[in-house]
């Protein structure tokens, strides 16, 4: 029986919830997924934790915001003058920005006032511990 190692591809079923059960993702009721460690498709820490489980495992961890997607930080939240913005603006609402090197870069409307509008550039989930259900499918080695 194949572990997970750094040098596996892995196949599984996942699920993201929040503290109060909402899930936020899951796979459980589709096709598995597949990735490559270090790949880049998992998050470090969401890699980590699978090492030395085989196939037909499963476990749940609970994943610190700083393990997941980062703390809130204060400075990702950026005041915009209103009439930056040509479109019908929602509270809630994502809208795409351009970055100093011109990558896309989303963030949520926080509040519209009557001159700036409050745009939340932090990943929806910053701040947020997570419970990361996993079932492992398959184990093979990277090739």
């Amino acid at each position: 029986m194949s572990l997970v190692t750094a040098d596996s591809r892995v196949t599984l079923h996942f699920e993201l919830s929040l503290e109060d059960g909402q899930v936020v993702d899951s796979n459980f009721d589709q096709a598995p997924a597949q990735f490559v460690f270090g790949d880049g498709n998992l998050l470090p820490a969401f890699e980590e934790v699978l090492i030395g489980m085989q196939a037909g495992d499963e476990a749940s961890f609970v994943m610190s915001p700083e393990k997941a997607f980062g703390a809130h930080n204060e400075n990702n939240i950026q005041r915009i003058p209103r009439s930056q913005f040509s479109m019908d603006l929602e509270e809630g609402m994502v809208v795409s920005f351009a970055d100093a090197a011109n990558n896309e870069l989303p963030g949520v409307i926080a509040e519209i006032g009557d001159q700036d509008v409050t745009v939340d550039f932090n990943h929806p989930l910053a701040g947020r511990s997570l419970t990361y259900r996993v079932r492992v499918v398959a184990v093979e080695e990277a090739s």
